[in-house]
């Protein structure tokens, strides 16, 4: 799997200020970005990408449902977990917030997928009310949603160490979940137009540094314990 996702916070000076704190239109829009991410994911998973060897065919066959929720479980933390820690900070400072899908971006992910390889680019989290001055608030946010990334790793992480000795079926899949949520997370403090790297260097260079820092490296082991060794212990 090579590529990354896409996700930011953008101010939206026209987006309505209502009293729900999750409208209908919200719901539509993350349920569909989720489950097109999702079936981007068992695409990947199961390597019946046109680039890996797969088939017209064998895109549409059943799919295990090993592959179904490995797949919804990265989804689930890399996705929703993400934007959603953008929009409940955005909220605690006061400010309206929600996701908004990116059907172009939707359907380029399942092209790539089909491919062999994934590049999404679902949507944003959508921010009015904040001054876009504000370099303290947009830091806070944008950084929310990579910060959510690191937690979710850490703790698949710890999970694939206590139970590699007992069960690799286990051990393997939080493994993989852990190498997700830090790909997320270093793509998206990435310093580059509207991703959240972005905001977060605007807010202060020590700032974004440190938690780059800590993202680049947590995906150097994630990848590395995944691909080369096949353990999360490395080469212990």
């Amino acid at each position: 799997m090579s590529g990354g996702p896409y996700y930011s916070i953008s101010w939206s000076p026209s987006a309505p200020l209502p009293n729900r704190r999750t409208s209908r239109t919200e719901l539509v829009h993350v349920a569909v970005a989720f489950l097109v991410l999702t079936v981007d994911l068992i695409i990947i998973l199961s390597g019946r990408g046109l680039l890996e060897g797969g088939t017209v065919s064998g895109l549409i066959s059943p799919v295990p449902v090993y592959f179904v929720l490995l797949a919804v479980a990265a989804a689930s933390t890399g996705f929703i977990a993400h934007e959603m820690a953008h929009k409940l900070v955005a909220r605690h400072l006061g400010y309206w917030a929600e996701f908004r899908m990116w059907p172009m971006g939707l359907l380029f992910s399942l092209i790539t997928s089909a491919g062999g390889f994934l590049f999404a680019a679902p949507g944003a989290t959508m921010v009015n009310g904040m001054d876009p001055r504000d370099v303290r608030g947009w830091g806070e946010t944008g950084v929310a949603g990579p910060v959510a990334n690191l937690v979710f790793a850490a703790v698949f992480y710890a999970g694939s160490l206590g139970t590699f000795r007992i069960s690799l079926e286990l051990s393997g899949p939080l493994l993989f979940l852990a190498l997700i949520n830090t790909l997320f997370a270093a793509f998206n403090m990435l310093p580059f137009g509207p991703l959240d790297g972005a905001k977060v260097l605007r807010w202060g260079t020590g700032r974004w540094l440190t938690v780059f820092v800590v993202a680049a490296a947590s995906l150097v082991v994630t990848y590395t314990a995944f691909y080369s060794y096949g353990s999360p212990f490395l080469a212990w």
